[in-house]
């Protein structure tokens, strides 16, 4: 049995039309099923919960990064696994399970392969799956949440860097690695990652894997603006870890404190003063390949 959840405002209305395009072949080939359409903020979670306690295999979200987080916020710590059918702006978490970019091609990816368990993250009280981060990143998302009503792919994301880069300041910020390293002082930002993409397909964490037990911290040093631009084709590429302004650390947990901050999580922008990481390893099911760690076990 298979429950399909579709957010219908994604992609500016293509989750619609793919989610009625599933909803076809899924009758055409007599597999069992039943869809339902988001209404609001938080539905996609309740739904998939529910679908989870039905008993049902698998619960397909239809949409961006936003309705797969919160579809995966219903299903984590249940036998229920998740299928991604990418119908939104970004689509940056199926870069790293390997899902395919066209829908009919992801919806035969998830058909036919196994579900296996991924790891997932908590930041306070509340869920996360991709990346987490406060700093210049959230100035960019910013900016790109307002030019995604013109734009879609990563030009939203490319014009909120150029704006980000106009209004940057240094921030303030204590971060707490593990048991043992703190880092106090000014800086561009700091990134938590479970995944490695952000921005509709910047690679910002290139070595995040999301069956490892751990998470990625990204913390990148203040430069002047108008140095900024020098570091872009590195941040774009994924080489920004081979920068001498860029420090990579892997832990189970982290907490991360910042004056009036304004925090990314998963692409939404929540005001918080402390942010408590951990990371849920092995937590979610979900039909994927596995990465490397998966295939080393």
């Amino acid at each position: 049995m298979i429950t399909v959840i579709v957010n219908p405002v994604a992609g500016s209305g293509f989750a619609l039309t793919v989610g009625q395009k599933v909803d076809a072949i899924l009758t055409s080939r007599g597999i069992e099923h039943n869809i339902y359409y988001t209404e609001s903020v938080g539905h996609a979670t309740l739904l998939a919960r529910e679908a989870a306690q039905r008993g049902v295999a698998t619960v397909l979200a239809v949409g961006g990064d936003g309705t797969l987080s919160e579809t995966a916020a219903g299903l984590v710590g249940t036998q229920t696994a998740l299928g991604v059918i990418p119908a939104g702006t970004g689509n940056d978490f199926i870069k790293v399970i390997g899902t395919p970019k066209k829908w009919d091609e992801a919806l035969d990816y998830v058909l036919n392969h196994p579900a296996h368990p991924l790891d997932t993250g908590i930041i306070n009280d509340s869920f996360f799956i991709n990346v987490c981060g406060a700093g210049f990143d959230v100035m960019v998302l910013e900016y790109a949440l307002k030019a995604k009503k013109h734009m879609r792919g990563m030009l939203p994301y490319l014009y909120g860097v150029i704006a980000a880069i106009k209004a940057f300041k240094p921030f303030e910020m204590l971060i707490e690695i593990g048991d043992e390293l703190k880092l106090k002082g000014k800086y561009m930002l700091c990134s938590i990652a479970n995944g490695q993409y952000i921005g509709g397909g910047i690679p910002i964490m290139p070595r995040a894997l999301v069956d490892d037990g751990y998470l990625d911290v990204l913390v990148v040093d203040t430069v002047p603006a108008w140095r900024i631009p020098f570091y872009l084709p590195a941040l774009l590429g994924g080489t920004l870890l081979k920068t001498k302004i860029a420090h990579h650390y892997r832990t189970p947990h982290c907490r991360l404190t910042s004056h009036n901050m304004r925090l990314n999580l998963d692409g939404e922008i929540v005001p918080m003063e402390t942010a408590h990481f951990e990371c849920r390893p092995a937590s979610l099911l979900a039909h994927w390949a596995g990465s490397p760690a998966l295939a080393q076990e």
